[in-house]
Order: structure tokens, then C-alpha cells, then sequence
């Protein structure tokens, strides 16, 4: 494969090559032609460039690690094409995407819209989760679920032909990418940077979507100080599909009034009997809430803390879960908290932070250990990092096969007993 390859997506281009360009950012699981619907009239105004995440719709699979990675590689693609400032809309990840651009290119970029967007997206457990049942169910369980979270009820009802279509585009994605873009997802949180996102920013929310709530959309809004809310009555999170003609009327008006060099214009248009009307408004006067509040659990030991603790708690977080350590902050106190203190500087921040083993090898020695010295409790946490670190249940009935023979056969028996149960709590989908 080609340097040029690995950086740059499969993309397409519509509209006149000497207009302004503007950058549509797909859902993941989706491919570009999920803003079928939008381009015809879009491609009249701009030079309309979309693109497929990596593993989506026909583009190459080579994963992508981060949420900056991808927008690295969009950038990458735009300079190929000759395309230097442009305005971006993104839905969901596609979303996220432009947050991410806006942040570290803002020379680049002119505009955003974001669309079922979040500067946080669920938790980091969820999406870590997500990439173990599909690890080990492939993406049937998730192709077969997304209707319920992309689409309102009567839309399904209405329209299953767009069920169908949405369904398939899931299952043909190549897993790995979508494993690669559930950590990519996990790892995102941009709500300290919100401030520092200085374009005229539209934030677009269906009344319906449970995905990026309305909640989530405030936020955002909250924070970027050029920012204008609008929220689609009876649509849910796939708003370019289940709403186009909605979603076509904003992103013409923001994106007009931003080339015109107007950001904040607010000027009404029809849209038509036939589809809800968006509600456009200025951003409201929400309080923001301070990162640092929303993630420290308790008042931390005054202690020196220096870089191998930092490390500690991050990697501890990716490994174990954030809800384990939710609730290892959450009991801390006087008496345990310089305990925790070692253990996340000691064990997670010198020991798992090593580059001679990954995660992958740490977590089979880790298993081992455990069964050997029968700490089941441990080896229910660890089976569950084991999972999130890229060991199939396979591999693991393989190491505790292994540990029958060197630790002995009933300290085995109970290992299996506790990973089975760890194991089928894990990989069985939702619903």
C-alpha cells in the first residue's frame, strides 16, 4: 500500500470545482450516501466533497486509532484535491470529526455544522463494549439494532426500504475499522476545548434522538461562543435521513450566511408543509460546567503527583473501565486513598505503561497470575479488560486451558466458572 494511500479516505465530489467547498462528515456504520438526499441542492451553492470513514462503503480498511487520525487524514484528502479553507458539516462521528478540525486546523476551516453531535459521546465503557460483542459477534447484532437508534418508530414504519438500506450499510462494514472507530470514539472528549472553537458554529438535534439527546446539543452550544441551536421536531439521530428537506434548509442558511460573512444571521425560510419546521435559536445562556467537575469523584490526597501517576490513572481508565473507576474514586478516603495512590502509580503507570509488552500480552500474563493465586474478584475485572484489550473468548479459554496444567485443575475449574459468566455478560448484544 501507498504512503498516499494510508493518508488520505475514499471521498466524492459534486458541485462546481470554482465554488467554496463544503465537507459532509458521514455517521459510523453509515457511508456517504447517507447525504444523498441533501446534495443536489447543496452541489447548486458549493463544491460538495463527501467521504467514507475507513472499512465504510468501498474505502480501503485501514483503521484509524483516534478521532485525530481521521481528521488528519480528511485534511490530507482535501489537500490532494487543492482544497485549502472549506465549511464542514458532520453527523454523529462525522460530527466529531469537525469538532476535532475546528480545534487543531482552524485556519482551515470556515464554518460547522454539527449534527447529532456530542462533545462527549456516551461513556468510554460503552464504545469499548461495543467493540467486544461486535469482536465476537461480528456486525449483525449491531446492523440489526441501528434502526432502533438512528430512527423514530413511524419513520421505520413508513420507510422500510431506508430500514433495509441502513441495515446493510452496518453489516457491510469491515469490523476492524469499526472496532478501531468504537475506541476512536471512546477516547474523544472535547468539553475544555468547546471555548476555543472560534467559526460560526449550527448545531442541529432531532427532538427524538436518544443517541446525542437534546442535552448533549446544549452543551455544545453552551460552549462555543458563536454557536446557534436547532432542534427538528420528530426526528431522531440519522437527521439527514429521516428529515432532508429540514436538514438541507439549515445547513444552506448557516452555510451561506458564514460565506457571506454574516455568522449569526437568522433569517427564516419555508420549508415546506410536508416536513417539520426546525426551530432555529441563538445559543441560550447555559451555565457550563467545568470538566474538572465532571471527572473528579472525590477530593484528591494532597500528594506529589508526577507523571507516572497521570499516566496511571489514564491507562488504569482505557483498561478496567471507567465505571471500575468511577466507583474506586468514589470509596476512597483517608484511609484507602494513598493505597489507590500507589496502585495507580505503581502498577498502572510503571507496570502496564511498559512498551516492552501491549496490552494484549500484559492482560494473558495478568489472567494467569490470577488464576494461579485464585483471586477470582480480580479475575472478573481482568477478564472484562481482557475483552476490552483485544483477547476473543477464545484466547482466553485458551490461557485458562493453559493455566490447568501449571496452576492446577481446580483453581482452573474456578476460573472458568467466574470468566464464563464475565464473559457471556460482555459479548451478548443489547436487546
Amino acid at each position: 500500500m501507498s504512503e498516499t494511500t494510508v493518508k488520505t479516505l475514499q471521498y466524492r465530489a459534486d458541485g462546481p470545482e470554482d465554488a467554496p467547498c463544503l465537507v459532509l462528515g458521514a455517521a459510523l456504520g453509515t457511508t456517504w450516501h447517507m447525504w444523498d438526499r441533501q446534495v443536489p441542492e447543496l452541489a447548486r451553492h458549493w463544491r460538495v466533497v463527501r467521504f467514507d470513514l475507513p472499512g465504510h462503503g468501498g474505502s480501503p480498511a485501514y483503521p484509524a486509532a483516534s478521532v485525530a487520525e481521521l481528521a488528519d487524514r480528511l485534511v490530507a484528502t482535501l489537500d490532494v484535491l487543492g482544497v485549502d479553507r472549506f465549511g464542514y458539516a458532520g453527523c454523529s462521528a462525522g460530527g466529531a470529526i469537525g469538532a476535532q478540525l475546528a480545534l487543531t486546523r482552524p485556519q482551515r476551516v470556515t464554518s460547522l455544522a454539527l449534527i447529532s453531535s456530542s462533545p462527549r459521546y456516551g461513556t468510554a465503557d460503552s464504545w469499548r463494549q461495543r467493540g467486544v460483542v461486535v469482536r465476537t459477534n461480528g456486525l449483525d447484532p449491531i446492523a440489526r439494532t441501528s434502526p432502533e437508534r438512528w430512527f423514530t418508530t413511524g419513520f421505520a414504519g413508513a420507510q422500510p426500504a431506508i430500514v433495509e438500506w441502513a441495515v446493510q450499510m452496518v453489516r457491510t462494514t469491515d469490523p476492524g475499522c469499526y472496532i478501531a472507530a468504537c475506541e476512536a470514539m471512546a477516547a474523544f472528549d472535547v468539553r475544555s476545548s468547546l471555548q476555543r472553537i472560534g467559526v460560526p458554529t449550527l448545531v442541529v438535534v432531532g427532538s427524538e434522538d436518544q443517541v446525542t439527546p437534546t442535552t448533549d446539543a446544549r452543551t455544545l452550544v453552551a460552549g462555543i461562543p458563536d454557536a446557534s441551536l436547532a432542534l427538528v421536531p420528530g426526528t431522531s439521530h440519522l437527521a439527514p435521513v429521516e428529515q432532508p428537506a429540514a436538514v438541507t434548509e439549515l445547513l444552506i442558511r448557516h452555510f451561506t450566511a458564514a460565506w457571506l460573512d454574516k455568522p449569526g444571521a437568522t433569517g427564516q425560510t419555508a420549508i415546506g408543509a410536508a416536513v417539520p419546521k426546525p426551530v432555529l435559536a441563538p445559543a441560550p445562556p447555559l451555565p457550563v460546567v467545568a470538566p474538572a467537575a465532571i471527572e473528579s469523584g472525590i477530593a484528591q490526597p494532597e500528594m506529589a503527583r508526577g507523571g507516572a501517576y497521570e499516566r496511571g490513572v489514564k491507562v488504569r481508565r482505557e483498561v478496567l473501565g471507567d465505571a471500575h473507576m468511577d466507583r474506586v474514586e468514589e470509596t476512597a478516603d483517608d484511609f484507602t486513598g494513598e493505597f489507590q495512590e500507589f496502585v495507580n502509580r505503581y502498577a498502572w503507570g510503571e507496570m502496564w505503561s511498559r512498551p516492552g509488552l501491549d496490552r494484549r500480552t500484559r492482560s494473558i500474563v495478568t489472567l494467569t497470575a490470577l488464576v494461579a493465586r485464585g483471586h477470582q474478584d480480580e479475575l472478573a475485572l481482568h477478564t472484562r479488560a481482557a475483552l476490552r484489550n483485544g483477547l476473543t473468548p477464545t484466547e482466553i479459554k485458551e490461557v485458562l486451558l493453559h493455566t490447568a496444567v501449571y496452576c492446577g485443575v481446580p483453581a482452573a475449574d474456578a476460573a472458568f466458572a467466574v470468566a464464563q459468566r464475565v464473559i457471556r455478560e460482555e459479548t451478548t448484544p443489547e436487546g
